[in-house]
């Protein structure tokens, strides 16, 4: 008796959510997450090819003619090939997974309903707020080169006369 109540809770905790309530945010982190794992795999392949044994095409012969490759992309199915995509395959259902569960998406769904209370400034606001942020940083660095000039020459003409 006492397994049947938690999964019945379980199964109210997955319900309550609705199927747009926090849909950017969660797409968002699941895109995010899945360009990096790939930018991972992509990263370790490029390590791998390094290594002769791992770069030449499985089944190819000595010269590297043949051997099997996947026809529309051209893309020649080596040993660093193979572990590079099994990383990202095996990334990727992490990531999802890691995004579905509740906690998480709980999380992402309180984001997204907090940035739907954000005041967004104006296109006006952003350009009179760079423009003051440019002119300041030029002033300061104008005035930070300035007393760096004249602090070395009175410091040169403290120690060296």
């Amino acid at each position: 008796m006492s397994n049947a109540e938690p999964q019945t809770s379980a199964a109210q905790g997955a319900a309550k959510y609705k199927e747009d309530q926090g849909r950017h945010a969660r797409m968002a982190a699941f895109w995010t997450l899945t360009l990096l794992a790939l930018f991972g795999a992509s990263f370790l392949f490029e390590r791998l090819v390094r290594i002769a044994s791992m770069r030449q095409a499985i089944g190819a012969d000595e010269n590297g003619q043949g051997g099997l490759s996947i026809p529309i992309v051209r893309v020649d199915v080596s040993p660093a090939f193979l572990v590079s995509a099994v990383l990202f395959l095996v990334l990727f259902f992490v990531v999802q997974r890691y995004t579905a569960k509740p906690k998480v998406a709980d999380l992402l769904i309180d984001t997204e309903d907090e940035l739907r209370k954000v005041t967004w400034p104006t296109l006006d606001e952003v350009i009179n707020t760079t423009i003051v942020v440019v002119v300041f940083v030029v002033f300061l660095g104008g005035f930070l080169a300035l007393a760096d000039i004249l602090l070395g020459r009175a410091v040169n003409t403290i120690l060296f006369g």
